[in-house]
């Protein structure tokens, strides 16, 4: 006899764009974020983040064919665990504080990273559906959804001042 076992995901939908204004002064709460990746190919990566001292591990699935909509599972697991998990890490890592930034029906997450990929500030922002539409607040530039180059995994092994065009 086989049992099947069927887990519950959750469909994460976002657009990403970059940052050209100012936004700080519209953040609501600021926290620090170290993650790094344990499987970083897009088919699944799987992610172990240490944020304001609580750890969580999180694994997604390939992002859909425009790159708005992926499955996602995220727990929360003892900050030890996420510490001692770390080293089991590919080599690299992704540093950023994260700004969430309230707007009209929104949060905006913007994250503006250190270390190797300093320079870059980016946000997204999280749908109910892909073709939801939104209002872009006026710090927000090019979109950049989709663009495998600004996911996480890809910084941490490509960050952004390697890039030719940012030297």
């Amino acid at each position: 006899m086989h049992l099947l076992f069927f887990i519950a995901m959750s469909q994460e939908i976002e657009r990403k764009f970059l940052v050209t204004g100012d936004y700080k002064d519209q953040a609501s709460s600021a926290s620090h974020i170290i993650q790094g990746y344990i499987s970083s190919i897009p088919e699944r990566t799987v992610r172990i983040r240490i944020r304001n001292g609580k750890a969580y591990i999180t694994i997604k699935g390939a992002s859909g064919e425009e790159g708005r909509s992926r499955y996602e599972w995220e727990k929360e697991i003892p900050a030890e665990e996420g510490y001692e998990l770390m080293n089991l890490c590919e080599p690299g890592s992704v540093d950023k504080t994260r700004y969430l930034i309230p707007y009209q029906e929104h949060v905006f997450e913007v994250d503006e990273f250190h270390g190797e990929n300093s320079g870059l500030v980016m946000a997204e922002v999280e749908l109910s559906s892909p073709d939801e539409e939104v209002t872009l607040p006026g710090f927000i530039g090019k979109e950049v959804t989709g663009d495998i180059r600004y996911y996480n995994s890809y910084l941490k092994k490509y960050p952004y001042n390697s890039w030719p065009e940012n030297q």
